[in-house]
């Protein structure tokens, strides 16, 4: 009966121990971690700092986080990563266009809002190809006393063989009224194809402004452009761009954003291949600034396609990201560290992935504690002097001489 008991009993804790080395065997594949402090309730935010990206995979499925529970058990906490993006939502709004006229000052477009919502951007398209033209918009509630909502708004389309630009989006705060007047100051008529009122709203979100390491301004005669060289101290999740520029001058110029994929190391020099990211214009008439899906980069080129047209005078460029966040559910007491650093990790699949509205946004941010290593440093062992082999043959080459000088010596004696 005992032989028994003792049988079952070392089955038991064999399947305890098999279950329990993998996760034993998975932390040991991770490079590095953080302890993470401030534990205090199930949900948990934690944001991402700069420095880690760097020894992360692109798509961030190296991270685990893992805790010890007072019983000296091994937990997995999961997650689901976050951007902590800009929340925007268009409503385009019912209307009616109720008249359209014109005097001595202008082109009139009324327009009727049947509801009592608020507005605050307008979509127009004309037919003309070429205008650049002077727009003030106006609210009333009875379309007898008018109010300016705003006054010598530029609108402008370029269409040629080379250019293809069209700015007609009108932004104004947001205004609540039954009756919307557009006023054109234009020597001819707008033809308006289209117009759609809409009620923009944006939530901001929480973003990070990333310093330079490295700035260059190159002018290339041959080519007619103007390249940037822009390197980050180490990789960082970018999403937007911002080249502030110093005229005051009317200008659009053709643009191509690019960033470093890889490079080579030839005998004497370096070669760095770069993939377009976005390409566009940069112009007097819109914010300076593009926007793209966020991405792992540290070296971007920018490509101004100056043409004929007089260098632009860059003022700088500014680099932005959202904070990346892991929101993250404790439901075992233990003390937990985030884990990273595995290039041969595949990503964690958790239930958490199908319940994501269910996941608190507003759960306290933890804090992370110094990086650690995780790799176990070899001893350093002191080798013995004569391992070396030329240590080995000028102690012998010593002896032979020691030797052959005491024979000389005796055979003169003699």
């Amino acid at each position: 009966m005992l032989l028994r008991m003792n049988w079952r009993i070392k089955v038991l804790i064999l399947v305890f121990t098999l279950g329990y080395l993998p996760v034993i065997s998975q932390i040991n594949t991770f490079q590095y971690k953080r302890e993470l402090e401030g534990i205090t309730s199930h949900w948990h935010k934690i944001q991402l700092p700069d420095d880690i990206f760097q020894k992360l995979k692109n798509d961030y499925s190296d991270i685990r986080i893992y805790g010890l529970t007072p019983n000296k058990d091994t937990v997995e906490a999961p997650y689901l990563v976050r951007k902590a993006a800009d929340q925007i939502s268009n409503r385009t709004i019912d209307f009616k266009t109720i008249n359209q006229a014109s005097n001595e000052n202008g082109f009139y477009f009324t327009f009727e809002i049947p509801t009592a919502e608020s507005v605050n951007q307008f979509q127009l398209e004309f037919k003309q190809p070429n205008f650049d033209w002077r727009i003030k918009l106006e609210g009333s509630q009875n379309q007898q006393d008018w109010f300016t909502i705003v006054r010598d708004y530029r609108i402008l389309s370029i269409k040629n063989e080379s250019i293809d630009f069209q700015f007609t989006t009108l932004n104004f705060p947001d205004s609540k009224y039954r009756f919307l007047r557009l006023s054109i100051n234009s020597p001819i008529q707008p033809e308006l194809v289209a117009a759609s009122i809409i009620n923009h709203q944006m939530v901001p979100g929480n973003s990070r402004s990333y310093p330079l390491k490295e700035f260059t301004a190159i002018e290339k005669k041959d080519t007619k452009q103007t390249i940037l060289d822009l390197m980050l101290e180490y990789p960082v999740p970018v999403s937007s761009l911002e080249i502030k520029v110093k005229d005051s001058f009317d200008y659009y110029r053709p643009i191509t954003i690019q960033y470093q994929t890889d490079s080579v190391k030839l005998e004497k020099d370096w070669i760095y291949n770069y993939q377009t990211l976005l390409s566009g214009t940069l112009n007097s008439f819109e914010n300076k600034q593009w926007e793209w899906e966020s991405r792992l980069v540290q070296k971007l080129k920018i490509i101004i396609d100056n043409q004929d047209n007089q260098i632009l005078s860059i003022g700088g460029v500014v680099l932005k990201g959202y904070v990346h966040e892991l929101l993250t559910r404790f439901t075992v007491p233990g003390t937990y560290a985030l884990y990273y650093g595995n290039s041969h990790a595949s990503g964690a699949i958790y239930d958490l992935q199908h319940f994501k509205d269910k996941v608190p946004v507003d759960a306290q941010v933890l804090n992370l504690g110094a990086e650690l290593s995780t790799m176990k440093k070899e001893p350093v062992t002191e080798q013995p002097l004569f391992t070396n082999k030329w240590w080995l043959w000028i102690v012998m080459g010593s002896i032979i001489v020691l030797l052959a000088g005491f024979t000389f010596t005796m055979i003169k004696k003699k």
